[in-house]
């Protein structure tokens, strides 16, 4: 009875939903590519990850492996080396971690002014279900670990389980295809951000030693630079770009973290574009216009275009370059670059982890299981706890064609910190002393563990509760249980 009346119901008004899921997919284009790109990244940092395991537990290479982060590196100007920290040439992997991290950070700075700006932050009551979720991500897994740490020397890793890995999660999503609804990879996704603001805040505050005064003066000059050429409409992105490229220097020898840099000046980069889109929709047709539908054999006879149709078409390109804001145009440009290059090559220097001389009960031991609480238990009783909390009090709404199952599965998933739980126990034990090295091992393999373990669970919760293919639709009618 109550199928063939769920049956009726749906033939009984196909056009709201035809219409509805059109709406849909034009709100959510955007939206849907962002998370493409960040799915692949996924796959191709768990292939990083792998690799980066084996070459480091293989005997007849692992040596090479470990001693080729250690080779210094060099971009030189008579004395003057770019790549140098307090006089002292960088070595591959603080190369790695300190300058195209920075660029990492930098991508992220973009994607959050773009969020706040016309995405999932710029609405308040859109966001504050997502940003609560991040905020009961990283209180409660630090809570646990300091709990668990109580009294031990490895109390200032306890930021390490707080974040979640944007391209990691979302890589697993990819594997569920389409029966996971928008809307909740919009929420994981909204989440990571905040979650990465967060994580920002925390290396600025506590990650930063031996403060040169004058250097971040000087730094914070030339970030008042970037902000008034964004003022004066400066669409050159050279100009951010090598600005920011001496910002960076002038963070990394300040003793600020330079990743910092990078965050800050991406929130600089302009967002309003040159033309508005009416100025260019006027132009192109303007152009257009001058290709006449007789012409069209014509054209098509020809190997070039002669000197008026080039000129034509270069106003299109003009116009269609400046429609795009500084902001947009880079992001865009750097997607490709951070998730299948940047991200991939920092996992890859840093999880190589090993094994074979650590004995299996320090998994479940120590430093190793204080990040695995943290982020496997810590993250889905933040996440899941702070989210029910808000939608329970009424102060935002459920995700679409969402329930409280499809939540605490994505709660769980929130606990793979990968990328960035690496980045902050490089910087949590960072002395290069023999305890440091002993504590950093073991925290990178509780990161392992702990994400490999929220992404397996997280992974299976989701294939169980989300709706199967052929009955999506029945089945996300029956509302938020």
């Amino acid at each position: 009875m109550s199928e063939h009346a769920s049956t009726g119901r749906n033939q009984a008004s196909p056009c709201p939903d035809k219409k509805n899921d059109e709406h849909s997919s034009e709100v959510f284009y955007a939206a849907r590519q962002a998370l493409r790109r960040h799915a692949n990244g996924g796959n191709i940092l768990i292939l990083a990850t792998v690799f980066a395991l084996l070459v480091a537990n293989i005997p007849a290479i692992n040596g090479y492996y470990f001693d080729f982060w250690n080779q210094p590196v060099r971009l030189q100007i008579g004395d003057f080396n770019i790549f140098s920290h307090a006089g002292h040439p960088m070595t591959m992997l603080q190369f790695i971690n300190d300058a195209l991290m920075a660029i990492f950070f930098f991508s992220i700075g973009l994607e959050i002014k773009r969020e706040i700006l016309v995405g999932e932050l710029s609405s308040f009551r859109q966001a504050l279900l997502p940003i609560m979720g991040a905020v009961g991500g990283m209180i409660v897994p630090v809570a646990i670990f300091f709990f668990m740490s109580r009294g031990t020397d490895y109390t200032d890793g306890a930021a390490i389980p707080m974040a979640t890995d944007i391209a990691f999660s979302l890589g697993v999503l990819a594997m569920l295809g389409s029966r996971v609804p928008v809307s909740l990879k919009i929420f994981l996704t909204t989440l990571a951000v905040a979650d990465d603001i967060g994580g920002i805040i925390v290396i600025a505050v506590f990650y930063s030693a031996h403060i040169e005064a004058m250097l971040l003066v000087y730094a914070f000059i030339l970030l008042g630079i970037l902000l008034l050429g964004s003022v004066l409409h400066i669409q050159s992105k050279i100009f951010y770009l090598s600005v920011g490229g001496v910002v960076w220097f002038l963070f990394l020898n300040s003793g600020v973290h330079p990743t910092i840099a990078g965050v800050l000046v991406a929130f600089c980069i302009p967002a309003t574009p040159v033309f508005a889109p009416k100025k260019y929709v006027k132009l192109i047709r303007k152009a257009i216009s001058h290709f006449n539908q007789d012409d069209d054999e014509a054209l098509s006879r020809r190997s070039i275009l002669d000197k008026n149709q080039m000129n034509w078409l270069k106003e299109v390109e003009s116009a269609s370059d400046k429609v795009i804001s500084p902001l947009q145009e880079l992001e865009d440009s750097l997607h490709p670059i951070v998730n299948n290059l940047i991200v991939p090559l920092f996992a890859f220097a840093n999880a190589g982890i090993f094994l074979l001389d650590v004995a299996p009960v320090t998994v479940v031991e120590g430093l190793s299981l204080a990040i695995i609480a943290g982020l496997v238990l810590g993250k889905f009783i933040g996440i899941f706890g702070f989210s029910w909390l808000t939608v329970k009090m009424h102060l935002a709404p459920m995700p679409e064609k969402t329930n409280w199952k499809m939540m605490a599965s994505i709660a769980i998933l929130g606990g793979i910190g990968f990328t960035v739980s690496l980045f902050i126990a490089n910087l949590s034990f960072s002395s290069g002393s023999p305890a440091d090295v002993y504590l950093l091992n073991h925290a990178k393999i509780g990161i392992v563990a702990g994400s490999l373990l929220a992404g397996v669970i997280g992974f299976l919760c989701l294939h169980h509760f989300l709706p199967r293919k052929l009955s999506g639709r029945r089945k996300q009618s029956g509302g938020n249980s």
